[in-house]
């Protein structure tokens, strides 16, 4: 029989600003348990790692001016988009998609304006959000002397269906991929492409209870004992599809 699963926000956490120790404070507002989850937003811990940049100071370059041209957007943040990006997917209809330097295929690069205290800033993603959840889970394990997963998830459109979704982009105490092949369904036939996206599902169901608009940045997913591991794992970067299988693109 399936075990139930709770799904907690975390309140009470101030403004996060550069250099602050996010773990040890997530922590003290978490009230967390072995074998908890912990999903954090990718805003804050941008925040927490200085990934902001002012508008103001970029130098937007010709690429930049032509696509902001062509696209109807602010010259400067299409050059932080470009920065931010490996190469140029889609831009067309006023839509940007980069595949950025970590790896995920997006919008702007996961560049965003929202949720910054700051008029005339945009938040970065992580460099390395496996590396940022690894990080706040060790934090928490000091401070609090519990090893909860964590993940990190961010707002991502998906092809072919409206509206957003939360994903992970980064992990640590949790196999992002239950890879389900090999086992029976109920009627004895062998399962032959399901792999789960178990961190992607954990996102997702924590955002239920995150309210955006009041800046609830992290929310704790109960219930997941049998899947949190006491190490760190591969992380979010092996969801990604390598290009060789990509059909879409």
């Amino acid at each position: 029989m399936s075990k139930p699963i709770e799904v907690l926000s975390v309140a009470g956490l101030p403004e996060i600003g550069e250099g602050d120790a996010l773990g040890q404070m997530l922590g003290a507002a978490a009230e967390l348990r072995d074998g908890d989850a912990l999903v954090v937003s990718q805003k804050v811990v941008s925040k927490a790692e200085g990934r902001v940049r002012r508008l103001a100071e970029v130098e937007p370059g010709e690429r930049a001016r032509e696509l902001a041209s062509r696209l109807g957007k602010q010259a400067a943040l299409v050059q932080v988009v470009l920065d931010e990006s490996r190469s140029v997917i889609r831009a067309e209809g006023g839509v940007l998609i980069t595949e950025t330097n970590g790896g995920w295929i997006c919008a702007n690069a996961g560049v965003d304006a929202s949720n910054v205290p700051e008029r005339g800033c945009v938040t970065l993603l992580p460099l390395d959000a496996d590396a940022s959840a690894r990080r706040i889970r060790s934090e928490i394990r000091a401070a609090c002397h519990v090893a909860p997963a964590v993940v990190i998830s961010d707002s991502f459109g998906r092809p072919w269906r409206r509206g957003q979704c939360d994903i992970a982009i980064g992990c640590a105490g949790l196999a992002p991929l239950e890879d389900w092949r090999g086992r029976r369904d109920r009627s004895g036939r062998e399962l032959a492409a399901t792999v789960v996206a178990l961190a992607d599902e954990i996102a997702a169901a924590a955002d239920l209870v995150r309210d955006k608009d009041a800046g609830g940045p992290a929310a704790v997913v109960r219930g997941l004992s049998e899947r949190v591991t006491d190490e760190d794992g591969r992380g979010a970067a092996s969801i990604q599809r390598p290009k060789q299988d990509d059909l879409f693109r």
